[in-house]
């Protein structure tokens, strides 16, 4: 018997035995990595460049969009992102290695519609720079710029 089927309400849950069950998530797992989700990696200690946030990209369940990068970062570094954009209202979200939010910033401090954010990391690992557009304000070109900023001594 592969699975036991239960009906509940109007919804149907099939029970798998452990072993079964393993083996679908870890295909599962290795699927969505390699093919649906693929940040993209920064390999330096500062990057500053321009991309394009699109449809192709992430939907956020907002009507907009996200871009996902990756940085290694060390405990005690103290990080800088800037991200600005003539197209769409940006939003710049710095996640953690167990995916929880660290930092997350709306508009800059100038007053303008751009995102700035400074941060001191905490844990050795790699983190996600998330790019995304507020709401529905849209999809366009961007500029990010990333900055492990040097600790006066």
């Amino acid at each position: 018997m592969i699975g036991k089927g239960i009906a509940t309400g109007l919804k149907r849950v099939i029970i798998f035995p452990a072993t079964l069950l393993a083996i679908s998530l870890s295909t599962s797992a290795a699927f969505a990595q390699n093919k649906l989700y693929s940040p993209i990696p920064l390999t330096t200690s500062s990057a500053e460049f321009s991309d394009t946030l699109s449809e192709k990209d992430i939907p956020t369940g907002q009507g907009g969009f996200a871009r996902d990068y990756t940085v290694k970062l060390n405990k005690g570094d103290n990080l800088a992102v800037d991200l600005t954009s003539e197209n769409f209202d940006s939003i710049i979200t710095l996640l953690a290695p167990n995916g929880a939010t660290l930092a997350e910033n709306d508009d800059g401090p100038d007053g303008s519609s751009n995102s700035l954010l400074f941060t001191r990391i905490a844990e050795t690992g790699t983190y996600i720079i998330r790019v995304r557009s507020f709401g529905e304000t849209g999809v366009g070109n961007f500029k990010l710029k990333v900055t492990k900023l040097q600790a006066i001594k």
